[in-house]
């Protein structure tokens, strides 16, 4: 059978009762909420309504697992309960706590966009002392160690949300509609998939038109949520995919006075993790099977129709172990670049070529010998990257100052000398000794070198 068009789809879905109300509306909407209520994971941020602790976790939860995310969330929400606590943090504390989570630019995004709700909140005196019902509990508890940390307000205006760094069309609905009950869509993968195959829409849902008549989609069944009939503002809000905005400007909505919006919302994507996943979806346990166009038709394995998958590019970089007296070479990678700020040990992406080749590339001459220490491999994005490690040593004093608690390098007289040249250490080179590194955001794979660095450090080769 031919898949029908989205426009058509969702027409066959629009027809509407006597009273105006989308039928098929009527039915999955509550049965969605049912579902939820009683299926819901007891997961630690739907134990509060606090913005700020919601924002962290839709953060943390881009492109990375729920059960990944879990310990991350509750360490940061104990270390920093506060958006003050998350503007004043620095940028090696942020990192350290980010570490093993990749994609970095969301936690400096984070950073950025705290600092910026506590300068608008100081310009507008729009500062208190007073714990709120909303505060989390390991808020409550550093409010009453410090009576002088203070609150600041995250917005509750979608516009506003928006606005801040780090948080796109999917991230404002996901917090205004969960922290603020409000009526405003959500569009990630998982809520894709479960409109694609109830719906049965066949087109590409990355494809521009496709994309906005999902967005057109889930703002019908949000406000049919919310209790009344679908607005033209609200509407609106799925006509730019690239701002949120609709043809009118406005991306406003009223909260409601129950929690249907965020539960539905959350229902959505909650369904597409636990029940209708992307692969072996378990569609005879599905709250929605009966409404559902891709079970009926037997298409739920053909959606969502994501198109040929891009081909994965194998990579191959070589890193260096480079240990003296105790002490191990490491760098930290500058701003502007993939993981920039934070910590790795030199290293080269070096396709065809040996590690003495390697070696020289970073160094400016051919080591004597090199000893085989370690390999990863792991993935980025659609990138299958192998780290092959190589160990160097030195002997002699450390190049690091001894007053230097950090070990940053020394003079280049004291640089160590390796088969009568004098190595020269990048700038942002330091030499570290296992517990300071530990104190240091490393990228993943690095960590691993790290690791096993130290191992051989306490334990020997």
């Amino acid at each position: 059978m031919a898949d029908r068009t989205p426009q058509s789809a969702i027409l066959a879905a629009s027809k509407r009762s006597g009273d105006g109300r989308n039928p098929q509306l009527t039915k999955l909407v509550p049965a969605l909420l049912d579902w939820f209520s009683a299926n819901a994971r007891d997961l630690p941020w739907r134990r509060t309504r606090d913005p700020y602790a919601i924002w962290v976790s839709e953060i943390m939860l881009q492109q990375t697992q729920v059960k990944t995310v879990i310990p991350y969330w509750t360490r940061w929400m104990q270390e920093l309960p506060t958006i003050e606590a998350v503007a004043k943090a620095s940028p090696a504390k942020i990192h350290k706590l980010w570490e093993g989570l990749g994609y970095y630019s969301r936690v400096r995004n984070l950073q950025k966009a705290a600092r910026q709700i506590v300068a608008d909140c100081r310009r507008r005196g729009d500062e208190s002392l007073t714990k709120t019902k909303s505060e989390t509990p390991s808020a409550f508890a550093q409010l009453r160690r410090d009576k002088h940390v203070v609150s600041y307000k995250f917005p509750d205006n979608y516009d506003d949300v928006l606005a801040l760094p780090g948080i796109g069309r999917y991230t404002a609905g996901a917090i205004c509609s969960i922290a603020f009950n409000q009526p405003v869509p959500i569009l990630d993968g998982n809520v894709i998939r479960v409109l694609t195959r109830v719906f049965g829409i066949g087109e590409n849902p990355r494809e521009k038109k496709t994309n906005a008549q999902l967005w057109q989609l889930a703002a019908e069944l949000v406000a049919f949520t919310g209790g009344a009939r679908l607005r033209r503002a609200q509407i609106s809000i799925a006509g730019d995919p690239a701002t949120g905005k609709g043809s009118n400007g406005s991306t406003e909505s009223r909260p409601t006075k129950n929690t249907n919006c965020s539960s539905l919302n959350q229902s959505i994507m909650e369904l597409g993790a636990l029940i209708c996943t992307p692969r072996n979806p378990q569609c005879l346990v599905c709250p929605v099977k009966k409404l559902c166009v891709a079970y009926r038709e037997n298409r739920v394995a053909a959606l969502p129709n994501l198109g040929q998958r891009t081909a994965t590019t194998a990579r191959r970089f070589t890193a260096f172990v480079i240990e003296r007296n105790g002490k191990f070479l490491v760098r930290q990678r500058p701003a502007g670049v993939v993981n920039a700020h934070l910590w790795e040990f030199p290293n080269t992406e070096f396709n065809g070529a040996n590690a003495k080749d390697a070696f020289k590339s970073i160094f400016g001459f051919r080591p004597p010998a090199l000893k085989p220490f370690y390999t990863v491999k792991h993935s980025i994005t659609r990138y299958r990257i192998t780290l092959e490690a190589w160990r160097v040593s030195f002997g002699g004093a450390s190049s690091a100052r001894p007053h230097d608690k950090m070990g940053c390098r020394g003079p280049s007289s004291a640089a160590p000398i390796f088969s009568g040249r004098r190595m020269e250490i990048p700038p942002s080179g330091k030499w570290l000794t296992p517990a300071q590194m530990s104190r240091l955001a490393f990228t993943a794979a690095h960590k691993k070198l790290a690791s096993a660095a130290t191992d051989c450090i306490l334990f020997g080769p």
